[in-house]
């Protein structure tokens, strides 16, 4: 009896040994798993009726090892029913470490009982802690088994090179997916019923599964109308197989089993059209292989899978008792440590695209891009030059996946991470009828992600917009979306304008203005908990909008930009401040079909930076029959999708009337008319038309006073106080973005008099007078900013740029190592100390700090022709010319605007919008406007132009 113990023992340690250090999803594991709670279940009823005896007759280290194992023994029982989830985790360590200990103190008497202790008091010691270290040992060589090599294997790390070409990504021209990125592991396809089983995932996650089951997600397939249509309009004019770019990241179902290769109106009613992005599609991702998005992942198949899947109870059953005792491999197929340690990465294999030749028939241009800008902000932490920073860093399950109280099995400490994914879109649970998401959609927008502030009003000038006297940047990436923190090339250069005398802060003043005069209301919008740049995602159709209302006591609507026809439910007037990109196709027509394949020239994109805001400046006329006062009231408006693009996806047919050659993949001339809806060509719940709901994410509420015409001028008020800081410095980001330097300069100045303590109102000074070339000024308050705080980065690194600018490379160069230290994934920093270096033809060096740049992004334009640069003067052309490739691949076709020229003279009010400071004056109002008003088109008019309205 005694050796059957000891082998059963032996037997239960060594399993377990391997059970925890060598977890994995296969039949040999799972067996093992089986053999180590039958064995163990076997010892607790065999060895119960000798336990006593042992007590009792036993050695005494070997009785307390007894009572150790038997109490390990005891957890184990009760953990084969309550199994080992995440909240259980203290039982199994408990059961582990009651039972190493038991085993530790046989394993101990037994060698004792064999002469191996049998020696003097002071070898005993050394013996006895010789084994505890063993079996310390033992256990941290398990840990680091269990541990670091699947932590090391499942970190997300980019290329040092990315492809010449979208050739040269994915599996190629070659491959069953591309143009997607996309791969699976063994190469082939997936049964397409793999992602079409999340409901076998809702029996021990169905708090989980019910939140997917809203979720955008879960309708990003056939089963969303605005999808639905723009793919079936893609493949009419492009051909199915450019489409499968969009698969890779919208229809795992059909792309992964083949069926994408027919056209989606062949099979769109079949239910693998409708399996939208299912559990397992993220959950199967293994590896991501780059930031670059695009798909760049690969999936695996795991054969187990089928298990849980299978119809027959008995198997189900098995299954779900293997996950429930030990979870670790169910974890490990589903769960990688990327997802929670990486997931802004893991997250930007989707959300961060480009587009080239296989699917736009023209080159390469990047789409939209909610990765890079929030890399290089200060909500990732990453990031040394913002405006402001949070209290704590944040990734994108922070916002879009918060933790939300669940019973769910794979809560822990009683929270899941929310699965229906909260974010902006409020368009599909209006389709799909579904109050509760659209509620959560509408909480999170209106959840202060942004702020409104009528802030300030001066003296009107002649002209209602004009071109910034400074040189406003241009991104030199070839790029739809716009370009942040992650690059400085965008930004303006050079003597601004003049700085305006304003009266502000509306709200801490009082304000007047006289009748008759025409004034400038400035209104400042500002990011506060929004990670990415505002609005994000595909910014090329949606409505979104700042609206200006101007109304007197007397009830009369003076003043009114951003109106919405139709009482609301059709267009916004054409001459709104939009915050979005308006792209063009080869002939002029606007992009509002999700034709972003088409686009062939950015007239604008106007978006808001995260941590950062946009002053928008509007014209009052202040009428004579004005009363006395006037309330202005400022909304920020969303709407997801705009009124063009519902109109088109639910009811849009082409005129029938059309020339020959009105489309090709390079443009599309045709004109196209909203009939009544087919019921049978639409998907989701409801089959009309949705009226899609307008929600105020932020407004604010001002009042002017009004006197006679004949009054004196009014003149500027300015009020300073400590509450006042962040508005002041609002204010003037948004003045300096746009390029009125010397307006923001002077802006930043006030909220150094109101907080002269404050080191960021002296820098933000700097930054100013940095881009406007006064390096001489910016040197007195970047001094004033690094006396009150010496390690201040984003003060250091403009302190190091005049430095560059005066030619003082050896002592810039330290100030921007000081920098890299905070924030070693700083690419602008990074790129900065690569100039220095070869400008001193220390090439070697160079090309080491640029290529740590593209381990943050390979795709970084400076960096690609900065290092082919830096082998050119090392003498090594081959690697040049591999740079100068990549350089030109990304580098955008300056060409291209020439489009813009015609497109902006037949829109007024989107050549107006393009000008980086402009004004908006208000739509004809009822009674008659005054001159200088104007009229918003019709929807009619709107829906029969050459490729739509915008």
């Amino acid at each position: 009896m005694e050796r059957w113990r000891l082998r059963s023992l032996l037997a239960l340690v060594a399993s377990a040994i391997y059970l925890y250090g060598f977890p994995s999803t296969t039949i040999a594991y799972e067996i093992l798993v089986l053999f180590h709670l039958a064995v163990g279940i076997l010892l607790t009823v065999l060895l119960l009726p000798f336990l006593f005896r042992l007590l009792r007759v036993d050695a005494p280290l070997a009785r307390v090892g007894w009572l150790f194992l038997a109490a390990g023994a005891a957890v184990g029982i009760v953990l084969i029913f309550i199994g080992t989830l995440n909240r259980l985790k203290p039982w199994l360590y408990a059961h582990i470490a009651l039972c190493v200990i038991g085993s530790l103190f046989l394993a101990t008497a037994w060698l004792s009982s064999h002469g191996w202790l049998d020696t003097t008091a002071t070898q005993r010691v050394f013996r006895f802690a010789g084994l505890v270290l063993a079996t310390a040992a033992i256990s941290a060589g398990a840990w680091w088994s269990r541990e670091v090599p699947w932590r090391n294997a499942n970190r997300i790390v980019n290329p040092q090179m990315p492809a010449a070409s979208m050739d040269g990504e994915g599996d190629g021209p070659q491959g069953k997916f591309f143009p997607s990125s996309a791969q699976t592991k063994h190469n082939g396809y997936i049964p397409a019923k793999y992602f079409m089983q999340s409901d076998a995932c809702q029996r021990c996650h169905a708090d989980i599964y019910k939140q997917w089951y809203s979720s955008a997600h879960h309708f990003s397939s056939f089963n969303n109308q605005w999808y639905r249509k723009s793919i079936e309009y893609m493949q009419g004019v492009a051909g199915v197989r450019a489409s499968k770019w969009c698969a890779g990241c919208h229809d795992p179902a059909l792309l992964f089993s083949g069926l994408f290769d027919k056209p989606i109106k062949e099979i769109v009613d079949r239910p693998e059209a409708k399996a939208g992005l299912s559990c397992l599609m993220c959950h199967s991702i293994v590896q991501v292989k780059s930031t670059m998005g695009q798909g760049d992942f690969v999936l695996e198949y795991p054969k187990l899978h089928e298990l849980a899947a299978s119809e027959n109870p008995v198997v189900r059953t098995l299954h779900d008792f293997l996950v429930r005792v030990n979870p670790e491999p169910h974890r490990r197929t589903f769960l990688k440590p990327f997802m929670r340690t990486q997931t802004a990465e893991f997250c930007a294999s989707c959300h961060k695209v480009h587009l080239d030749v296989p699917v736009n028939h023209y080159r390469w241009v990047r789409g939209f891009n909610e990765y890079d800008n929030w890399q290089a902000s200060g909500v990732s932490g990453q990031g040394a030059r913002s405006f402001y920073y949070p209290a704590n860093s944040m990734m994108c399950a922070d916002c879009h996946m918060p933790q939300v109280r669940s019973a769910d099995l794979g809560n822990i400490d009683g929270f899941v991470h929310s699965h229906r994914f909260p974010g902006a879109n409020t368009a599909l649970p209006t389709a799909n009828q579904d109050q509760t998401q659209l509620e959560l959609s509408q909480k999170f927008l209106q959840d202060k992600q942004l702020s409104v502030d009528i802030f300030a009003i001066s003296p009107a000038g002649n002209e209602v917009s004009a071109p910034a006297v400074a040189k406003m940047g241009r991104p030199e990436l070839s790029t739809s979306f716009a370009v942040g923190e992650e690059a400085d090339t965008s930004l303006p250069s050079g003597p601004a304008g003049e700085a305006r005398a304003v009266t502000a802060p509306l709200g801490r003043v009082d304000a007047t203005v006289r009748r008759a005069d025409d004034v400038r209301v400035d209104v400042v919008v500002r990011t506060r908990k929004v990670g990415h740049f505002f609005p994000g995602g595909t910014i090329d159709a949606f409505d979104v909008w700042l609206e200006l209302q101007a109304v007197d006591e007397k009830g009369q609507t003076l003043f009114w930009s951003g109106k919405v026809e139709d009482d609301g439910k059709g267009p916004v007037e054409k001459g709104a401040h939009f915050y979005r990109s308006l792209l063009i196709d080869a002939h002029g027509n606007p992009i509002n079909k999700r034709n972003a394949w088409a686009n062939r020239a950015t007239v604008y994109v106007h978006l808001i930076p995260p941590g950062a805001a946009d002053t928008a400046h509007y014209r009052l006329h202040v009428p004579e029959n004005a009363g006395d006062k006037i309330t202005m009231h400022a909304k920020l408006n969303y709407r997801k999708f705009m009124w063009w693009n519902t109109q088109f996806a639910f009811a849009g047919v082409q005129d029938s009337n059309q020339p020959p050659g009105a489309v090709t993949p390079d443009y599309d001339d045709r004109k196209w008319l909203f009939k009544s809806v087919d019921s049978k060509l639409i998907s989701g719940e409801l089959k009309t038309v949705p009226n899609l709901p307008i929600i105020t994410v932020a407004e604010d509420t001002k009042t002017l006073n009004v006197v006679a015409r004949s009054a004196t001028t009014p003149q500027p008020n300015v009020t300073l106080a400590k509450e006042d800081w962040s508005r002041w410095n609002d204010y003037a980001i948004g003045l300096f973005l746009q390029g009125d330097l010397k307006s923001a300069a002077a802006a930043f100045q006030k909220a150094a008099d109101i907080d002269p303590q404050n080191p960021d109102g002296w820098v933000n000074i700097g930054r100013a007078l940095v881009q406007e070339g006064d390096t001489a000024g910016a040197r007195i308050v970047l001094a004033k900013a690094l006396t009150l705080k010496p390690g201040l980065a984003r003060a250091n690194f403009f302190y190091a740029r005049i430095l560059k600018e005066e030619g003082n490379y050896d002592e810039a160069i330290p100030r921007l190592r000081d920098v890299l230290a905070q924030y070693p994934r700083d690419r602008v920093v990074r790129n900065e100390v690569g100039r220095i270096l070869f400008l001193q033809k220390k090439y070697a060096a160079a090309v080491a700090e640029f290529n740590q740049t593209l381990a943050i992004d390979p795709e970084d334009l400076q960096a690609h022709y900065n290092l082919m640069l830096c082998f050119s003067g090392l003498g090594d052309e081959a690697r040049a010319n591999e740079h100068k490739e990549r350089y030109l691949r990304f580098k955008a076709d300056e060409s291209a605007q020439a489009i813009t020229g015609p497109y902006r003279q037949a829109h007024p009010e989107d050549n107006n919008e393009r000008q980086p400071i402009h004004e908006h004056v208000s739509v004809a109002l009822n009674p008659p406007a005054t001159a200088g008003k104007r009229v918003a088109a019709s929807p009619a008019a709107a829906a029969n132009q050459p490729g739509g309205s915008p």
